[in-house]
């Protein structure tokens, strides 16, 4: 069974904090959309670059594919067909954004409940050295977290550390 690779979109694939810089960052385009719950003001503006998506398919000959995100499904219809990407399956939470007494991400244990031991890559921009502590310490099977820079999004060596690492 392959490991999971666990995939957020804002900051690895959608690099939000540069959207503060002119120009915007080369190989990326501006989309603007209004997924569920974004129905007041301006639409959603989201980065995205071609070349993530094919960086992903090229790592699902060893990874299986989850979308790790508060997107959820709409991953499936906003992100995924922008890059290249089929349907994947995602991590439905079952809550969001809840700030957590030790200072773990929120993300953190439903990560681990959803891999189930497998072996799991997961990169988000939120990711701590508290998330590795507690991983390590609760999850029995192999796993890399791999923090990606929400003003850079994923980047070759990114890829090149999954692919090693799988």
């Amino acid at each position: 069974m392959k490991p999971l690779l666990l995939i957020d979109i804002d900051g690895p694939l959608n690099p939000y904090a540069a959207l503060a810089r002119t120009p915007l960052p080369e190989g990326y385009t501006l989309h603007e959309m209004r997924p569920t719950g974004w129905k007041e003001g301006p639409p959603l503006p989201v980065l995205l670059s071609p070349v993530h998506g094919d960086g992903l398919l090229a790592l699902a000959a060893r990874y299986e594919l989850v979308w790790a995100t508060t997107w959820k499904d709409e991953a499936n219809e906003w992100v995924g067909p922008r890059i290249g990407l089929p349907p994947l399956p995602y991590i439905d939470w079952p809550a969001m954004h809840a700030v957590r007494e030790d200072g773990t991400y929120w993300k953190t244990r439903y990560v681990v409940d959803h891999a189930d031991g497998r072996p799991f890559a997961w990169v988000d921009d939120e990711i701590s050295d508290l998330d590795r502590a507690w991983v390590a310490a609760h999850h029995p099977g192999r796993a890399l977290l791999l923090r990606v820079d929400p003003w850079v999004g994923l980047v070759r060596e990114d890829f090149e550390t999954l692919a090693a690492w799988a």
